[in-house]
């Protein structure tokens, strides 16, 4: 049974990860109880995963007053979106986060700011991608060219797909094949007038 005084107990909980079964958590696990971790969560799993079975138990049992500990911010996120997302959470739900590493501890005013800069640097990034992309999109229909793919398939293609589509007994199965084209590109070129 928990006691009242347990329910209240702030914790110290890590998260350790490593990409392979062939890694060793051992470095991280040492580093996250020296940091006086109670309890750590550990995934054998790539970063790019979002499932992550260990983080998703680790995500339910945070209370707030805990702290998040982990030995390097890209143990925790996929990508700079990723932790801002996961650093909203946290401080939505009171937890605080310290990575070891970077010497980064959001419990603290100067630990919070460091993550508002990356929040603020993420969007400008994301901004100058778009003006980036839409700049080049105008040169290019300045010069004639038109954006998107290639098509798949020239006039005469076309006209055979159509003319093996009328024939009944060719599958559309088979119509794909002989083009080297998937079921979605064909429907898309039947719509076609």
């Amino acid at each position: 049974m928990v006691t009242h005084s347990e329910k209240t107990t702030a914790l110290r909980i890590g998260y350790a990860r490593v990409s392979t079964y062939e890694q060793s958590l051992d470095s991280q696990i040492d580093s996250l109880k020296q940091a006086g971790c109670q309890r750590i969560y550990c995934d054998r799993i790539s970063g790019s995963k979002a499932d992550r079975h260990e983080l998703n138990r680790l995500k339910e049992s945070l209370r707030s007053g805990d702290t998040l500990i982990v030995w390097r911010l890209d143990r925790l996120g996929r990508s700079l979106r990723d932790l801002i997302g996961w650093v909203e959470w946290l401080d939505q739900t009171g937890v605080t986060l310290h990575s070891l590493n970077e010497q980064i501890d959001t419990a603290h005013h100067t630990g919070k700011l460091v993550f508002h800069l990356f929040a603020a640097l993420a969007e400008f990034e994301r901004d100058l991608i778009r003006e980036r992309t839409l700049a080049g999109l105008a040169a290019a229909r300045a010069r004639g060219r038109q954006g998107g793919r290639k098509a798949k398939l020239i006039a005469s293609d076309i006209r055979q797909l159509k003319a093996m589509h009328k024939d009944h007994s060719i599958s559309i199965g088979e119509i794909c094949k002989r083009l080297s084209i998937s079921k979605t590109t064909l429907y898309r070129y039947l719509r076609k007038p």
